[in-house]
């Protein structure tokens, strides 16, 4: 019996695969082993971290936009995940038995990454609650611990999958994470998904109230309501911020206002240029110039 292809799909909804096809976050190790006394992490623009603590415990400061400082103690080997710039402090750490291995991330379109404006700024995570990561710690560890031809740049790549299977995890258990509104637990929603997903997939087309609910099998209002209550904004916000992100990576990447609207479903350029010119204060062209 021949097997067509589309009689094997399953219905799985990739919520990441568009977010990180388009908006790539590029990790890079820049330490292993164990730290000593005081270590600062100073915020740049555009650039996360990501620390692994496998082995002993810390303390961390981390200074907030506002200039507060919040301390957090770590009693437990634990993903240390900053997803926006931010500086933070380890004190302390107990250097004759702890190991680390800490990465930069460096997230394209910086700020305006989808992913780095709706997760808080700090998130600590237990190794020990998501088992999925074992088998990727293992190589990352063994490639750490190695002088092999190429282990830089396996390391990295593997930093990449630890980096993906957390944001897997955390869209499984945004509620207790307890995250704030925003993308992740839009994700993690059953009928939401589906009408996000969409909408990543093809910014282009000409999405309306109706169009974006039947995605989500739902009714208008009920699809607004809980679309605002979750994801934090109108779906008509989120679908013009998403479009202005696309649109900021490929202007930074040369393309020309008049590609640019018609590729995200704007009427023509100057209805592209209007909304741009709203939200971003300035026009397309202006930006691009300073953007360059």
């Amino acid at each position: 019996m021949p097997i067509h292809p589309e009689s094997t799909v399953r219905a799985v909804v990739d919520r990441l695969t568009p977010l990180l096809e388009r908006f790539r976050v590029r990790t890079r190790l820049f330490h292993s082993g164990p730290l000593c006394g005081v270590t600062e992490f100073p915020a740049e623009i555009g650039r996360g971290f990501l620390h692994v603590l496998r082995r002993g415990e810390l303390e961390m400061t981390v200074i907030h936009d506002v200039g507060a400082a919040e301390r957090i103690e770590v009693t437990r080997p634990s993903l240390l995940f900053f997803p926006r710039p931010i500086r933070h402090t380890f004190f302390n750490p107990p250097a004759d038995h702890s190991d680390f291995a800490c990465a930069t991330l460096d997230f394209e379109g910086g700020a305006t990454h989808p992913i780095v404006r709706t997760l808080p700024p700090v998130v600590v995570i237990a190794l020990a609650d998501v088992p999925t990561l074992e088998v990727a710690l293992e190589l990352l560890f063994a490639e750490v611990d190695s002088d092999r031809c190429g282990h830089p740049i396996v390391v990295d790549r593997v930093f990449e999958v630890v980096l993906i299977q957390m944001l897997r995890w955390m869209i499984d258990h945004s509620a207790e994470l307890a995250l704030p509104p925003g993308l992740l637990p839009a994700l993690a929603d059953e009928r939401l998904a589906p009408a996000l997903v969409a909408l990543h997939h093809e910014p282009g087309r000409p999405w309306r109230l109706d169009t974006m609910a039947r995605e989500a099998n739902l009714s208008r209002s009920a699809f607004a309501a809980r679309f605002k209550e979750v994801v934090g904004r109108t779906p008509a916000d989120y679908l013009t911020e998403w479009r202005l992100t696309i649109a900021q990576a490929q202007l930074r990447a040369g393309a020309s206002v008049s590609l640019v609207a018609a590729d995200l479903g704007y009427a023509s350029p100057s209805s592209f240029t209007r909304v741009f010119t709203q939200r971003i204060g300035v026009s397309p062209r202006a930006w691009s110039a300073s953007a360059g």
